[in-house]
């Protein structure tokens, strides 16, 4: 981050003179690669395209290729002159002894290999060059479409790839899942077409640091057309700078990390910003805008844990990973002065405010970082790993920083900067290892409940739901008069002891925090006379099923009352033993599925909120699960993707014939429906009849039904 003012932006460029953007002439030089293409086993027509190809992305990138099909060429003195080795679709038994000494000498002192392939049925004999290629060839169905799942998009190979990407090929089973000793790049959807036998796990390409060299390998390149598709081209040549050692890249296996951000709405949904400014997303990237502020992950604290973060700055712009920090309450400031930024910026002159850098307090090594940072406008990855109060720091796979703080950051939130206009950076797949466990942090009861109010702002859409909507971007605004009130129903009674309030610009001056177990008869648990804006967060003692908040006077007379966040936190109250979730993984069946998708039925009930049930574009339709025998149903929330139900109904069954209608809704408006219910049934239906878009059909990410 930069704390100057804009109007010193031209004296900190100017010194930045003194600290030279890393390029690519900082890595090892790539001038020459030998194309290998042996056969003795079957034999690929596209082996001619892919050295065809090859030589063209020698020429356009600066290094010269030669293409042997001569075993003699793998002698110690011959391959000492290639920066990589690129196996070809080769096939069986193409080294003899001492061929094979020389290549393993050749990796040992820093060569690199690239599989492509069949290079996976080369060689069954010689186990060092199984675990050089990562797997060996086991099986392949017959030629057709499937699903690419891009995993990893800061790697240099396959950063310029959407996250799913269709193609078609000759797609290989392995004998063996190599991602225990390799970093996966890609993986394959084995439910997107017929013969992988992986068992869904099913790893495509990927890289690995290797007996001293590095290694390459990806398991495209069947078709003569697969060598003319741009994007395979792109990725086959990120492949070789990286086995050459041209461009850095974190090929360290990588396994239990779970994702915090994965490129989807859904999981932006649970961050939050503080500050101004905040984060557009596009393509699974965030981009920051405007500041300074944070966006910060509010579902948990972290102790003990690794924190890998990909991201990318186009040119001189300046941004940061943020650790070990309290809830900021709003202030984007606190996690500067209590937790630590991991900087990101290329050109500061003060070593401690650079890349890799705790800012301020320790500067990286700048060797390492320089040798190991890929230029503006590409993808970098980093690691932070927090031991106790400990910060170690790996970019592309190098540790740069070591540091030991002085600060309370054993147990706190993560989050990431944008700095200011102009100074914008790019971040991908956060994600996060524990190693001792985190704390988690206290349920938001409030959280898509519903929700009543006095009033809405006349010709508005700041509707009451606003409020409890988890979004910090809307809000509840009532009309211009006191008093004004809103009040959530929690669904059930609880001791709460938590009511926190982010407050727009038209505040409460003046307010009470009531609860209530009939929505009739009210609690004062706490009174606000002096109310300054911003977040208030109050600590309560009551019991009920109703909060309210009741303003009696509004800071600007003008404005009504707004709130961007209504949370309340508490636990169930005594004999009020909270509903069990009863249709998690159940059997579920549905009208139809959106033709040609995966969206299938059982999507809805799998706790995946990245997958879903998709139906045909047509009304009505219906999805049902089978709670397996009958239960008592008390709630049923209802998580819908953009094309939601507007017009449905709720229903149990005994028998999945005779249906009673538990829940009614005539102009629903997507986002949570969390409902109320009172129905018995083994059977529950979810019975749409009005899609709100009519150009597609129903969409469901969850389907969660509650009772005993």
């Amino acid at each position: 981050m930069r704390r100057l003012l804009m109007a010193l932006l031209g004296a900190v460029l100017s010194a930045s003179a003194l600290s030279a953007v890393p390029t690519a002439a900082d890595a090892a030089p790539l001038t020459k690669v030998l194309v290998f293409s042996k056969t003795a086993g079957f034999r690929h027509d596209s082996i001619p395209a892919g050295i065809t190809a090859i030589q063209q992305l020698g020429a356009a990138n600066g290094f010269t290729v030669t293409a042997t099909e001569d075993a003699a060429q793998f002698t110690t003195a011959n391959l000492a002159q290639f920066q990589a080795v690129i196996w070809l679709s080769t096939t069986g038994d193409v080294l003899n002894a001492a061929q094979q000494t020389a290549f393993q000498s050749y990796i040992a002192g820093g060569g690199g290999y690239v599989g492509v392939h069949a290079a996976a049925d080369t060689e069954y004999d010689w186990s060092w060059y199984g675990g050089l290629v990562g797997a060996y060839f086991a099986s392949h169905p017959a030629n057709q479409n499937a699903v690419v799942k891009v995993e990893d998009r800061s790697n240099v190979s396959t950063s310029h790839l959407p996250s799913s990407w269709t193609r078609l090929d000759e797609w290989y089973n392995y004998r063996t899942n190599p991602r225990s000793v390799a970093r996966v790049l890609a993986s394959l959807d084995e439910s997107t077409y017929s013969g992988g036998s992986m068992g869904g796990d099913h790893p495509i390409t990927w890289c690995q640091n290797y007996g001293g060299g590095r290694s390459w390998y990806t398991g495209m390149g069947h078709t003569q057309e697969t060598f003319a598709d741009t994007n395979f081209r792109q990725m086959l040549l990120g492949g070789i700078q990286i086995a050459a050692g041209f461009r850095t890249a974190d090929c360290r296996p990588e396994t239990g990390y779970t994702p915090l951000f994965d490129g989807t709405q859904t999981s932006l949904n649970q961050w939050r910003q503080a500050g101004p400014g905040g984060f557009t997303l596009a393509n699974g990237t965030l981009t920051s805008f405007g500041g300074m502020g944070l966006l910060w992950y509010p579902v948990s604290t972290f102790a003990n844990y690794s924190l890998k973060a990909d991201w990318m700055m186009p040119g001189d712009d300046n941004g940061g990973v943020f650790i070990g920090f309290p809830d900021p309450l709003g202030d984007p400031w606190k996690p500067v002065d209590q937790g630590h930024e991991i900087q990101i910026d290329a050109t500061d002159a003060d070593p401690s405010r650079t890349t890799g850098s705790v800012y301020s307090l320790s500067a990286p090594n700048a060797a390492l970082r320089d040798a190991a940072l890929n230029p503006p406008g590409s993808w970098n990855a980093y690691e932070i790993k927090v031991t106790g109060t400990r910060v170690e720091i790996w970019l592309n796979g190098v540790k740069i920083n070591d540091y030991t703080s002085a600060r309370a950051i054993q147990n706190g939130y993560v989050g990431l900067q944008n700095d200011g206009a102009g100074l914008d950076i790019n971040y991908r797949n956060i994600r996060v290892k524990g190693d001792g466990g985190t704390t988690p942090q206290p349920t938001d009861l409030a959280r898509g409940k519903t929700v009543t109010a006095s009033s809405v702002e006349a010709g508005s859409a700041h509707a009451a739901a606003n409020a409890v909507d988890g979004n910090t971007a809307t809000r509840w605004g009532s009309a211009y008069a006191d008093p004004q009130w809103i009040t959530v129903d929690l669904g059930a009674s609880y001791n709460v002891n938590r009511v926190r309030l982010n407050w727009e610009a038209a505040y409460g001056r003046q307010y009470r925090v009531e609860v209530s177990p009939d929505n009739a008869t009210w609690t004062t648990v706490s009174t606000q006379t002096a109310g300054d804006g911003g977040i208030d967060d109050l600590t309560v003692s009551g019991t009920g099923r109703y909060v309210r908040v009741y303003g009696t006077q509004r800071a600007l007379t003008a404005y009504g009352y707004s709130l961007w966040d209504l949370n309340v936190f508490g636990t169930p109250a005594t004999g009020n033993p909270q509903p069990a979730l009863l249709s998690r993984g159940r059997p579920v069946t549905a009208s139809s599925v959106e033709p040609n998708s995966a969206h299938a039925a059982a999507n809805a009930v799998d706790g995946n909120t990245a997958t879903r049930w998709g139906s045909a574009y047509a009304d009505p339709q219906w999805i049902t699960v089978d709670l397996g025998q009958s239960r008592t149903v008390t709630r049923v929330r209802l998580q819908w993707e953009a094309a939601y139900g507007r017009q449905y109904r709720v229903e149990t069954s005994p028998d999945n014939a005779t249906w009673t209608t538990v829940s009614t809704q005539t102009a629903s408006d997507g986002g949570v429906d969390d409902l109320t219910v009172n129905g018995t049934g083994r059977y529950v239906r979810v019975y749409g009849t009005q899609r709100a878009l009519p150009a597609y059909g129903y969409s469901l990410w969850e389907f969660d039904v509650y009772g005993s």
